[in-house]
């Protein structure tokens, strides 16, 4: 039981810095107006509005990725019960999108895809992962 808590931790971390990364590179991509405060939330809900689907496609990549890389570290770590963190990883980032729609204002197409594909990505890895052989440890 304590090797998936830490499976599903690493897995946590590993799918942050993900989303972390690809966030930032949209910004980087597309960055703000010089002077505009991202940290007010009106402001952040317009620049968001006003961003190109290539950035918002790289928030929605960071999200899928951040699933499976986060679901396959977690099941690399965790080998009896890899489905279940890795899984945990997906629904952790639905979760977080989630949050994140309902605090920010994002495209329709973009929370949709954000919600559904997550969970799939986590379980494709976890199968990646495969079953761990008899007799090994």
């Amino acid at each position: 039981m304590g090797r998936t808590i830490l499976a599903v931790l690493a897995g946590l971390v590993v799918a942050w810095i993900t989303i972390t990364l690809c966030e930032f590179g949209g910004v980087a991509l597309h960055p703000p107006p010089p002077g505009t405060n991202l940290a007010d939330p009106q402001t952040l809900a317009a620049f968001i509005g006003a961003a190109p689907p290539s950035a918002m496609l790289l928030v929605l990549l960071g999200w899928v990725a951040g699933a499976f890389d986060g679901g396959l570290v977690a099941a690399l770590i965790s080998r009896r019960h890899k489905n279940g963190a890795a899984l945990t990883i997906g629904v952790l980032v639905v979760l977080g999108v989630i949050a994140n729609n309902l605090m920010i204002p994002h495209p329709l197409w973009m929370t949709v895809a954000g919600v559904l594909l997550p969970i799939p990505a986590a379980w494709l890895a976890a199968r990646l992962v495969g079953s761990p052989r008899k007799g090994a440890a």
